[in-house]
């Protein structure tokens, strides 16, 4: 796939027959070893379909096949951009929701597509890019953030602190987890299928 400004990125997909959902997977920080590989983005990526989503992962500009460089955050709201398109594309089913973790989580804030239902924000730091760039904190939309117990980067008082004035917005804290969720990652996965199942409840009420 690629970006609105020529840049071609690796992704996977996956599209179980009669997908009722469909999720892009944005993945931790680049400069720190993040890639659509890392542990749950991979999770996410491997349990989902059972639950009959589509979803899609793919490396930022600049990780593994993609090309580009790092774009500190900015750029790569280009890139969940294209993932967005190229998902909607193979896989029409609604809802679609953009889900991140990390710095893939505080980039998504900055994505405002028509299209989303929703966002699933798994730890965001909240300080990878300026806070008054995440349009979608204000957006009526609804935002479901899943912090870590003792996340290193932004546990979950300071989280609600500063999601305070922030709309349709709520936390749900993952016991016994630090921001890599190892051991935790099926919790995680289980709320991201109950937020998209929330949705589904709408469509179908």
């Amino acid at each position: 796939m690629t970006t609105a400004d020529g840049v071609t990125l690796e992704a996977d997909v996956v599209v179980p027959e009669s997908a009722t959902a469909a999720i892009v997977l944005a993945h931790p920080h680049p400069l720190h070893g993040g890639s659509m590989r890392s542990l749950v983005t991979s999770e996410l990526f491997r349990t989902l379909p059972a639950h009959g989503l589509a979803v899609l992962r793919f490396n930022f500009r600049g990780v593994g096949a993609s090309e580009g460089t790092h774009g500190a955050g900015v750029d790569e709201r280009l890139d969940i951009e294209a993932a967005l398109d190229h998902l909607a594309e193979v896989a029409p089913a609604r809802p679609l929701v953009l889900a991140g973790w990390s710095f893939g989580a505080d980039v998504a804030l900055t994505v405002d597509d028509p299209r989303l239902a929703g966002w699933f924000l798994i730890s965001p730091p909240i300080r990878v890019v300026p806070v008054d760039s995440m349009v979608a904190a204000h957006d009526a939309r609804a935002k479901l953030l899943a912090v870590a117990e003792h996340d290193e980067y932004r546990p979950p008082a300071s989280a609600r602190e500063i999601t305070a004035d922030w709309v349709n917005t709520h936390i749900e804290v993952v016991a016994g987890a630090d921001h890599y969720f190892a051991g935790r990652t099926t919790k995680v996965a289980d709320l991201l299928v109950g937020f998209v199942a929330s949705f589904q409840g709408e469509a179908t009420s």
